[in-house]
């Protein structure tokens, strides 16, 4: 291992039902899967503030701003090895303030996909598995989740702030 890094967000826009996935098409990284409804590599300057990065992508990806969607929350944080280098990926979470309005993407096709539906998706390791938390744990509290990718999934932890 000669510490090569990958550092990328993704967001996932969902409402009580349905989650907005992205059928990547022609992407270095990520090709021919869904992920989430937008998401990309850190530019320099964001390098502290995934955040920021993830607000980028999605107004380039699909012209929302954050007017657009409930406060996104990141809830996971997940590491794998991968092509001789570490890909560390955080993943927003939020909701459409309107749902009525029509989203496209310059990435590939977005489509709403039921609950039940999302599993049988081709995607990411990580993702597939942080989605699978997220259905059935993660939306239904406000905990922020480390995982390691494993095998046959991924190895979830809660994270809490030490104060010391």
């Amino acid at each position: 291992m000669d510490g090569k890094l990958r550092h990328m967000t993704s967001i996932y826009l969902y409402d009580d039902e349905k989650m907005l996935m992205l059928y990547r098409i022609g992407s270095r990284v990520v090709n021919n899967s869904y992920i989430g409804t937008a998401g990309g590599h850190f530019e320099n300057n964001e390098l502290n503030d995934a955040k920021k990065c993830i607000l980028r992508e999605l107004e380039e990806e699909t012209g929302l701003t954050e007017k657009d969607i409930s406060e996104p929350s990141l809830r996971y944080v997940t590491l794998r090895y991968k092509k001789s280098e570490i890909r560390q990926i955080y993943y927003f979470f939020a909701q459409l303030k309107n749902k009525d309005i029509n989203i496209t993407s310059n990435e590939g096709k977005l489509n709403w996909f039921k609950y039940n539906e999302i599993h049988e998706l081709n995607m990411p390791h990580t993702a597939k598995y942080v989605v699978e938390h997220f259905i059935k744990e993660g939306k239904n509290n406000n905990k922020l989740y480390g995982g390691i990718a494993i095998p046959n999934g991924v190895s979830f932890t809660e994270l809490k702030e030490f104060l010391d």
